[in-house]
């Protein structure tokens, strides 16, 4: 299947739908003699698996990730590794009602127009179930970072149309919406709960911050950094836009008040977001990615059937009323990802 293939120097492939047998990824391009076992893999897979608290699906999946290969004695072999999750729990019946049907939001329309068949038990591929791959593949390439200094962060910053106001960081991984302000995190579980009550779902904005990435990371002119990882985010389903740093904001700024002027000892400001020029500065790297509503809702909606019958749907089955609190680890496997590449390409480059 075209498109299933990211990266150039650490290069991931994922396979599987949402519910068949199980999901995967290959990672090759991994370096060798990394230390390295199941235990530090299944850290990242636990943070996005589902059935986490109530506002995520109650599908209940361990999301045990194996390895197949590419591992000896507990260390890197620099062959490919091979990832597999098995899927436990899931019900492709629930979908029996909806086999002839085109579900609003979903890709299962375009999916007919390009290949003339779909899988709709739960989307096959474009279900959010494939990101368990990535993050799978992200884990293994935030153990090489780890080993360059380099920390990735990413959580929510606004949900149901509830904002953060404050970053506290300890926060993140202690509220159920993981977001950074735990206040706020309160009164967005609460609103996400009463959406799911009355069948609708809504979204909202994660954020990220990159930090200790060394500076000259990016490729010009197509591979810069920023586009790179607007790539690896907006690959992401739920995902429908990306800023950097400022932002959109910048749109009504001066220059005087965006540039980040410098001195002896570096930047004075970081309103580029840690990139110019497609390449890395130095500076804490921060984007937000906007994510939609959940599609699979259970409000009635008008839709057509394969047959182009006009008729009503409601969508059965264990979604996720807001998809941000899982999506969070999706973020960050993909920037691990886009991050690891690059500094396996500078090492090329400077070699």
């Amino acid at each position: 299947m075209a498109g299933s293939t990211f990266g150039e120097r650490l290069k991931v492939t994922t396979f599987g739908e949402s519910h068949g047998t199980a999901v995967g990824v290959i990672v090759d391009g991994v370096t060798p003699g990394v230390e390295l076992d199941e235990s530090y893999l299944q850290v990242q897979m636990d943070r996005r698996k589902p059935g986490q608290s109530s506002v995520t699906t109650p599908r209940k999946e361990e999301d045990k990730v194996t390895v197949l290969s590419g591992l000896y004695e507990g260390r890197t072999t620099g062959t490919p590794l091979c990832l597999l999750i098995g899927n436990r729990d899931s019900r492709p019946s629930a979908y029996n009602d909806i086999q002839e049907a085109f579900r609003p939001g979903h890709a299962d329309y375009s999916y007919m127009a390009k290949y003339g068949l779909r899988d709709h038990r739960g989307g096959g591929r474009s279900s959010g179930r494939e990101t368990a791959a990535r993050v799978a593949a992200g884990a293994v390439a935030r153990k090489l970072l780890e080993a360059r200094g380099v920390s990735i962060t990413a959580y929510t910053v606004e949900a149901a149309g509830i904002r953060c106001v404050r970053f506290v960081e300890s926060a993140i991984e202690a509220n159920p919406v993981r977001a950074c302000d735990p206040e706020a995190a309160i009164r967005m579980a609460e609103r996400i709960e009463a959406i799911a009550a009355q069948g609708d779902s809504c979204g909202g904005v994660v954020e990220c911050r990159i930090r200790g990435a060394a500076p000259g990371l990016g490729e010009p002119v197509f591979d810069k950094l920023d586009a790179e990882l607007a790539k690896a985010m907006l690959s992401i389903g739920a995902v429908k836009g990306i800023e950097f740093g400022e932002g959109f904001a910048a749109a009504g700024m001066l220059g005087s008040e965006h540039n980040d002027p410098m001195n002896a000892q570096g930047f004075l400001s970081n309103h580029s977001g840690g990139i110019l020029g497609g390449i890395s500065t130095g500076e804490e790297i921060l984007f937000r990615v906007a994510v939609k509503p959940t599609s699979s809702i259970s409000v009635p909606q008008p839709t057509v059937g394969t047959d182009g019958q006009e008729r009503v749907i409601q969508t059965r089955g264990r979604h996720d009323p807001c998809i941000c609190p899982r999506i969070v680890p999706v973020v960050e496997a993909m920037a691990c990802l886009v991050l690891e590449d690059h500094y396996k390409r500078q090492a090329a480059l400077r070699a």
